[in-house]
């Protein structure tokens, strides 16, 4: 299994992930991983690479998320906030939006978890 750092398209894989985040309604999270099963393998990359990799690189496009993106709602599959400089400012970005932890610092994610479903965004208007 080769080893890929980055994906092959990085920009156009960073848009997919921004634009999946996007849609993470206020007072819910997804997991690196959820949001990598959401978006196809790149074009040369093996399925099980692609499983072993793409969360990391989900990782990486919110580390250089625009600002339009609520980064902070994704979150590692343990239902935590990963350890890093930000992570404080995370959680009570969360907190803000209703999201609640346990003693051990962990998310319900039955509770908060994002189904990835559309149905879960409240819908605006038309412009047409």
């Amino acid at each position: 299994m080769p080893a890929f750092a980055s994906p092959p398209n990085q920009q156009a894989f960073h848009e997919q992930v921004w634009n999946i985040v996007r849609r993470i309604p206020r007072g819910k999270v997804a997991a690196y991983g959820q949001i990598a099963k959401m978006i196809p393998p790149p074009d040369g990359v093996a399925l099980e690479t692609y499983a072993a990799f793409a969360p990391r690189w989900v990782g990486g496009a919110m580390a250089a998320c625009p600002d339009d993106v609520p980064w902070q709602r994704v979150i590692n599959s343990q239902g935590k906030v990963s350890e890093r400089a930000g992570a404080e400012r995370q959680r009570q970005l969360l907190e803000q939006e209703g999201v609640e932890f346990d003693a051990k610092g962990r998310i319900d994610l039955k509770k908060f978890g994002w189904s990835g479903n559309d149905d879960d965004v409240p819908q605006q208007p038309s412009l047409f």
